[in-house]
């Protein structure tokens, strides 16, 4: 699928609020970086995972490009409106070379983490839709589309990280995924933070009104970083697996309204 090709982007495109448009748009700055650096750190371990994983992998390896070429799009677009992108994506690239710096399997570990961090994400958007209530339509479906398919491969870098330390101790496996969602956390935070505030002072409003507006939505209602937060607690828990919660019916419900055609899905 492919979208935002025949109109322009509104420069604060979800509700008409700078700081909810900020934090899309921050998030969408790291996509094409950071999906780059989930397919090689997928792919390090292709050849030696067995069937199915191995087609799971490469299933995985085609959406995360379709993801990136379409937020190649979105960033331009946000570009289009007058929104310096470039700064972001530098922001992004520093982080993934020093993540880069460390072994295959830690790498893994950090998409397994940030993989956890686009399903709960993706999950509560599809479950909940006060999450782009006042979004433009095309702006819409092209992060419904990006949400079904993250959860529909949600647990292939999770599988292939059981794989790839599967003689380590389950002890030491525990504590390397959670140790480095720890520090993905840390990281995370504080990349989307920056770069929202980097957007905002774009638009003139970094400043108190806008932050607290902004904070009410993530963290109050309908909460995706409160939700996402609870989520790194799940993650956490030894014995977890992506797929202990169950997607399918959401994902049916969604794909079908998805397909719709777009005057009908308005």
């Amino acid at each position: 699928m492919k979208f935002g090709r025949k109109a322009p982007l509104p420069r604060w495109w979800h509700s008409g609020d700078p700081g909810r448009t900020a934090f899309f748009n921050a998030l969408s700055s790291t996509f094409p970086v950071g999906e780059k650096f989930f397919m090689t750190s997928v792919r390090h371990f292709r050849d030696g995972a067995p069937e199915p994983l191995r087609s799971q992998i490469d299933d995985f390896l085609y959406q995360e490009s379709m993801h990136s070429r379409e937020h190649v799009v979105f960033n331009r677009q946000a570009e289009d409106v007058g929104y310096d992108i470039a700064p972001l994506e530098d922001r992004a690239r520093r982080t993934i070379a020093w993540v880069k710096r460390r072994s295959p399997i830690q790498q893994l570990a950090a998409t397994c983490a940030l993989e956890h961090f686009t399903a709960t994400l993706a999950h509560d958007a599809l479950a909940d839709p006060a999450h782009l209530a006042g979004a433009t339509d095309e702006a819409k479906r092209l992060w419904q589309w990006h949400a079904i398919e993250e959860v529909e491969h949600k647990a292939v870098a999770f599988d292939t990280y059981l794989h790839a330390a599967r003689e380590m101790t389950r002890l030491r496996r525990w504590l390397k995924r959670s140790t480095v969602m720890f520090v993905t956390t840390m990281r995370f935070h504080y990349v989307i933070f920056r770069n929202t505030a980097d957007l905002l002072r774009q638009d003139g409003c970094n400043n108190f009104a806008t932050w607290r507006r902004l904070l009410g939505y993530l963290y109050g209602r309908p909460g995706p970083l409160r939700l996402l937060l609870k989520g790194v607690f799940v993650y956490m828990r030894p014995g977890f697996h992506p797929w202990e919660l169950d997607d399918r019916p959401l994902l049916a419900k969604s794909l079908a309204l998805l397909e719709q055609p777009r005057s009908q899905a308005a």
